[in-house]
């Protein structure tokens, strides 16, 4: 029984441990504050009115992250997405543990596999991308549990029925403190976790198919006061959903208490059609989660290379400082190395790494042309982001391929073509027709006038007809110079290259 729980869950919860180690300075300075500083500043706080008390809201949050496994931790049964009710169980996973409201949970939380971590993330705090913080939410403990079963309340027959399916799914409960003030800071620290699992390969991450579900504390009071009466917020599964939530709830807790009111210690849910919290039930005590030591599982034990015993197989036991050396490029390094070896934007690089298979669509294209990577990641994140977000796609559905933006993009740089007509062929290759660049661009003569015996023929028709235009350059209104040069490109289609054009012009009307 031991073993599939150290080789699925316990190596996903080790990767994070030794995440959660680095930088011990933030920790520490976390750690002797006795809670995070707010200054009046912080948008994250609440007034009720000029020259009255601010509110200061706190959050929370205990985030389930579903370990990458293809069976669960105790039984062969598959771990699959929208299967059929009850159609994924053993009898194992019925009778015995993660059969709530029917039997007990099995979960590390008495002794937690990893303690006292932090996770730093960025937070923007206005409207631009300079205006972004850097940040640390304390993390008090990681540990392995079982999902549970899950009711389906029937209003309409008055009943309710059971769906075991995920019931004994491994999870990674991550806890982290009452850090954040806002709805904001708790879906960006949200966020960065997310990403930082999905580059561990620890969990798929998915919050749409409920494979990282986020439960949020929130409470509010005055400054110097101590904390209120904190309701929880469950499982919500998606960022944007979670910064809605809890901004909805110190929204209704401040009202509440402006008006004399109190806040009851309850459990309550997001509707997020309506965009607010409402009640499930009262607060459970711990009894009512019926966690329990399991006598048939022995302790895990962690080693690092001081404390690993001597004549020990090293394929028995788990030894950080190995996996540490194994852990792959985590988001926060891909940032700082996107931004050093490619010259882009800070918040480029965000988007790049944020957004699921972008990074790899840059960097591919990037390798496949000698174009300046500052003017490829324009092309990638306007032109297709954009594109893709409008029509509700992932950079995995996108029939641009990396190969085919990357000639565009070449023949746009040797001036094959010009700026407008790239952005015709762009178009184009995003109807999924097969074509490549090159045969849209000879196929709608879409190729640069580079005979300059030609160019300079059009242009002159250009000046005979714009005789106002022509005077009043030669009068010193260079600004009407950008009239002549848009009829040239109208005229020709445009197919002639901008630069020449406005060479051509200036060689003929200028002293």
């Amino acid at each position: 029984m031991a073993a599939p729980l150290l080789q699925d869950g316990g190596r996903g919860c080790l990767l994070l441990l030794v995440r959660l180690e680095r930088r011990a300075q933030c920790v520490k300075r976390l750690l002797h504050s006795r809670r995070p500083a707010r200054t009046a500043s912080t948008s994250c706080e609440h007034a009720r009115d000029a020259g009255s008390l601010p509110w200061e809201s706190v959050v929370g949050l205990e985030i389930h992250a579903q370990i990458n496994s293809v069976s669960k931790l105790f039984s062969s049964s598959e771990v699959k997405f929208a299967a059929p009710p009850n159609s994924t169980v053993s009898f194992f996973d019925a009778s015995l543990p993660g059969t709530l409201p029917a039997g007990y949970q099995i979960t590390q939380q008495r002794l937690p596999i990893a303690v006292n971590g932090f996770l730093t993330y960025r937070h923007q705090v206005g409207t631009s991308w300079n205006q972004m913080v850097t940040k640390c939410v304390r993390i008090k403990q990681v540990q392995l549990e079982q999902d549970s079963g899950k009711s389906l309340h029937d209003d309409t027959m008055h009943q309710t029925l059971i769906d075991l399916n995920r019931a004994g799914i491994g999870l990674m409960e991550i806890v982290m403190e009452p850090d954040m003030t806002c709805g904001e800071e708790a879906a960006a620290a949200v966020r960065e976790l997310q990403l930082i699992l999905q580059a561990l390969g620890t969990s798929h991450a998915n919050m749409s198919e409920g494979q990282l579900r986020v439960d949020a504390n929130i409470s509010v009071h005055h400054p110097g006061e101590p904390y209120g009466v904190r309701t929880e917020v469950k499982n919500i599964n998606s960022a944007r959903f979670l910064a809605k939530a809890i901004d909805y709830e110190i929204k209704r807790q401040t009202e509440i208490l402006d008006h004399g009111g109190t806040i009851l210690n309850e459990t309550r849910a997001f509707d997020y059609k309506l965009g607010v919290t409402v009640p499930m039930r009262d607060k459970e005590g711990k009894q009512d989660y019926r966690f329990m030591p399991e006598p048939n599982l022995p302790p895990l034990i962690l080693y690092d290379a001081k404390s690993l015993p001597a004549n020990v197989n090293a394929d028995q036991v788990i030894n950080i400082d190995l996996i540490k050396e194994k852990l792959p490029e985590l988001p926060s390094v891909t940032r700082e190395r996107l931004i050093e070896q490619y010259g882009i934007l800070p918040e480029h690089s965000f988007t790049l790494v944020n957004e699921d298979g972008l990074q790899e669509y840059f960097e591919a294209v990037t390798k496949l042309s000698t174009v300046d990577p500052k003017k490829i990641i324009g092309w990638v994140i306007k032109d297709l982001l954009g594109y893709l977000r409008l029509q509700n796609l992932t950079i995995k559905q996108s029939v641009v391929s990396p190969s085919e933006l990357a000639e565009l993009l070449t023949l746009l740089e040797k001036r094959a073509i010009s700026s407008s007509a790239a952005k015709q062929v762009f178009q184009d290759l995003c109807k999924g027709e097969g074509k490549t660049p090159a045969q849209i661009i000879k196929e709608k003569n879409l190729g640069l006038i580079i005979d300059r015996g030609q160019l300079e023929d059009i242009c002159q028709k250009v000046i005979d007809g714009q005789k106002e235009e022509v005077l009043a350059i030669q009068r010193g209104n260079l600004k009407v110079m950008h009239k002549l040069i848009g009829l040239v490109q109208k005229t020709t289609k445009g197919r002639a290259d901008p630069v020449l054009v406005k060479t051509i012009l200036e060689e003929k009307l200028l002293p």
